[in-house]
């Protein structure tokens, strides 16, 4: 039977933070976010970055400048990004072993895609949702869900690898089994996920246990 691996993007397959947060401080004006300090901010979306910039009780900006985030990260989303090391070994395992491999993330589909393509990985992944994809996202298990459908496999036969309690969260409400990044921005060790792996290498394995094969 097939089985499934679906991925998060960002903080998981990729650092994306430097680029996240410099495409916040081109929307914001101003460099009021560090690509350090705010690290763990970048993952939580864009709207998050512009809160964290702003301050509380700013929403009627937040929306107004989000457009111009998006417009900025589009230009340039791949000059610090890298995909994670030992990630294309791991996904070059695994396509070996008869996986699928899919993209859930909340990152709006068209700037997952042209990412992916700038990594060079893009191909790899015939599945690929959004969070503009269908009219819901992580942590709703439908878009993991979806994503395991779209790929021809089942819930009972696939795992899902992400960095975020929105990750555990959606995988927890779909029955799927989770297995987080160590390495990503997020503290992970409290979300009681089925595994934690600390480098890529560790992967294949940690899916064989999970789902194993027929």
């Amino acid at each position: 039977m097939v089985r499934v691996a679906v991925f998060d993007l960002d903080g998981t397959l990729a650092d994306t933070g430097a680029d996240l947060i410099a495409a916040a401080n081109v929307a914001l004006g101003a460099p009021l976010l560090d690509p350090l300090r705010d690290r763990a901010t970048a993952f939580a979306g864009g709207r998050a970055m512009l809160r964290a910039g702003l301050g509380p009780g700013r929403e009627d900006e937040v929306e107004r400048l989000y457009p111009v985030l998006l417009d900025a990260y589009a230009q340039a989303l791949a000059v610090e990004t890298r995909l994670y090391d030992g990630a294309e070994a791991a996904l070059d395992r695994l396509e070996a072993e008869g996986w699928r491999l899919a993209i859930c993330t909340n990152k709006p589909e068209g700037l997952a895609r042209s990412l992916l393509d700038a990594l060079g990985v893009l191909g790899r992944f015939p599945v690929l949702l959004g969070a503009d994809t269908l009219a819901w996202k992580k942590p709703d298990p439908r878009h993991l869900l979806e994503a395991v459908t779209r790929s021809g496999g089942t819930r009972a036969r696939a795992a899902l690898v992400g960095d975020t309690v929105t990750d555990r969260e959606a995988a927890r409400a779909a029955f799927v089994p989770c297995v987080l990044v160590g390495f990503g921005p997020g503290e992970v060790a409290s979300l009681e996920a089925e595994a934690v792996i600390g480098h890529f290498d560790e992967l294949p394995a940690v899916l064989e246990r999970l789902v194993p094969g027929a």
